[in-house]
């Protein structure tokens, strides 16, 4: 038995839409013939008449007004259904999932996402604040769409994309007598008392590398695996450090003032993708996104 088709129906609906099979041809960029056999072979189907002629016109009998009611119903559907692959191609729709060392997850990511949003209202998000590894990790076993880790990536196999890499900053609590220097060197640190990130971890590495060869002698008494942790020690008083620059900019001004280091120890980081598929256009986008940051203003967000 034959079954009604979609052209049929696409017929019926621009006939009632336009009260006229000339005008509804003209709307399906198809003959009038065309849209009279779509008609004809449509009531056959149904085995019921759907149009009276008048005159040299056609005018919908009950039965029609009451299939067009459904018939809208699906057409609705359909446009819906197209206005959502419209958003998805345009890539302000859908559903994105990061996760970020903290140094980017406590101020300087989630503003620069709030701004990546307002562009794209049907898009939500999930932001994760987690270390490194677990960024790759959560990556890795398809946990999130897109992470951003500090490198190197230790995971191999895993695809990445660089940043701009940034300079780290010396951190001192507010009135240190290092605070009214411009910029500071590794000998300003003579003798301070320094917070230190967890022995092990590449910044650790490139700040201890930084002062050995100066042969500068710090008081290690403290370290902490976060840098939030380490400016909020500074805050306090108890020490100086150095910092990434996005958490130091966080605490500015809360106890902490932020100066220039020389030589410069850069802070790098990339994007990170699951391995098991291509990145999605929108993950693409918000990276695009943080890489423009980094070269316009570097901390804002």
């Amino acid at each position: 038995m034959a079954r009604i088709n979609l052209r049929q129906v696409e017929a019926f609906r621009a006939t009632m839409l336009t009260g006229s099979v000339t005008e509804a041809a003209a709307l399906m960029g198809v003959t009038q013939p065309a849209v009279s056999r779509l008609l004809r072979d449509l009531q056959a189907l149904l085995n019921m008449p759907l149009f009276e002629k008048r005159g040299t016109g056609l005018v919908p009998n009950a039965a029609a007004v009451a299939l067009y009611t459904e018939v809208e119903r699906s057409f609705v559907g359909l446009e819906r259904i197209g206005a959502a692959a419209e958003e998805i191609r345009s890539r302000r729709t859908g559903f994105l999932r990061v996760a970020a060392l903290p140094a980017l997850a406590n101020g300087y990511l989630p503003r620069l996402a709030g701004h990546f949003l307002k562009e794209r209202p049907n898009l939500n998000l999930s932001l994760f604040g987690v270390i490194s590894p677990l960024v790759v990790d959560w990556v890795t076993n398809n946990q999130c769409d897109v992470g951003f880790a500090e490198v190197p990536i230790a995971h191999e196999g895993v695809p990445s994309r660089r940043l701009p890499a940034v300079a780290r900053v010396a951190v001192l609590p507010e009135g240190h007598r290092l605070s009214e220097k411009a910029e500071l060197g590794p000998r300003d640190f003579e003798g301070e008392t320094f917070v230190s990130l967890t022995a092990g971890s590449t910044g650790r590495h490139l700040v201890d590398q930084a002062f050995h060869r100066d042969g500068v002698r710090r008081i290690l008494r403290i370290e902490t695996a976060l840098s939030e942790i380490i400016c909020g020690l500074v805050s306090s008083g108890i020490g100086v450090s150095i910092s990434d620059p996005f958490t130091a900019r966080e605490f500015e001004g809360r106890g902490v003032v932020v100066r220039p280091f020389v030589p410069r120890i850069e802070f790098e980081f990339a994007a990170v993708f699951p391995p098991q598929r291509s990145p999605s256009p929108v993950a693409l986008d918000l990276v695009e996104a943080v890489r423009q940051s980094m070269t316009r203003a570097p901390y804002a967000g």
